[in-house]
Order: C-alpha cells, then structure tokens, then sequence
C-alpha cells in the first residue's frame, strides 16, 4: 500500500479532514457562544480566560483552515498540537473520572496525528505541495 501514491494523497487528505473537523466544530462553538466558552475557562482556573477565549477561536478556525487546504500545514499542525496538549492539560487532567482520562487520552492521540503532519507535510492535495513546499 505504501507504494501507491495515489491513495496515500487520498489518505492524507482524508486523515487531514478527520483532524481538523472536530476543532472546526468546536471553533464554531466558541464563536456561537463567547461568554459561555470565556466561562468554562474561566471555570477551569485557567489564567486569562478572555485571551485564551481568542488564541483558541484563532487556533481552532485559522488553524483547522489552513491545514485542511494544506497551507503552511506544518506549522499549522504544530499549532494545533501544542493546543491540543495545553487543551488535555488545562481541562482533563481529573485521572479519577474516566470520561476525563478518555478525553486526555484522545487529545494526545489526536496530537500524535497532527505531529505526523509535522514531520511528513500534508501529502500531494495540498496548496504547499502546489508551492513545492512539502
């Protein structure tokens, strides 16, 4: 399967649209309901709640963008992992809940995704394939 270049394209492509529609989706969340999200950072006892509100607003929507199109996906991706981390940190750290433990074990999964992209670019549908940045 490795030597197949086409379905490794259509593969990174779709892993891309796999990583980045649940930050999308929460992005949208955020924008839809600011001081409900400024809140539960709030809530978290995370330093500057209303900074952090749009550093993740930025991240989640510019971010998710520019990897799906494949843009500067590199640091894209690195973005979004360094947020996913602080993510899992900030607000999944209670080890005795399980639902949390899940959650914090899914952030470093999907963290482990984006690295990938990190370390190998976005694949052959992408505008920095198109650039000859790869």
């Amino acid at each position: 399967m490795s030597d197949n270049l086409a379905l490794q394209s259509v593969l990174a492509f779709i892993g891309r649209l796999l990583l980045v529609a649940i930050f999308l989706s929460s992005g949208f969340e955020k924008l839809a309901d600011p001081a409900g999200t400024i809140e539960y950072i709030r809530a978290a006892n995370l330093p500057l709640p209303s900074v952090a509100f749009a550093i993740a607003l930025v991240v989640e929507l510019v971010g998710s963008v520019l990897l799906l199109v494949g843009y500067q996906a590199r640091l894209a991706a690195l973005a979004l992992a360094l947020f996913t981390v602080a993510s899992a940190l900030g607000f999944h750290t209670n080890f005795a809940d399980q639902n949390q433990m899940i959650h914090f074990m899914k952030n470093l999964a999907i963290t482990g995704g984006f690295l990938q992209i990190v370390a190998f670019g976005a694949g052959a549908f992408s505008l920095d394939r198109r650039a000859g940045r790869v």
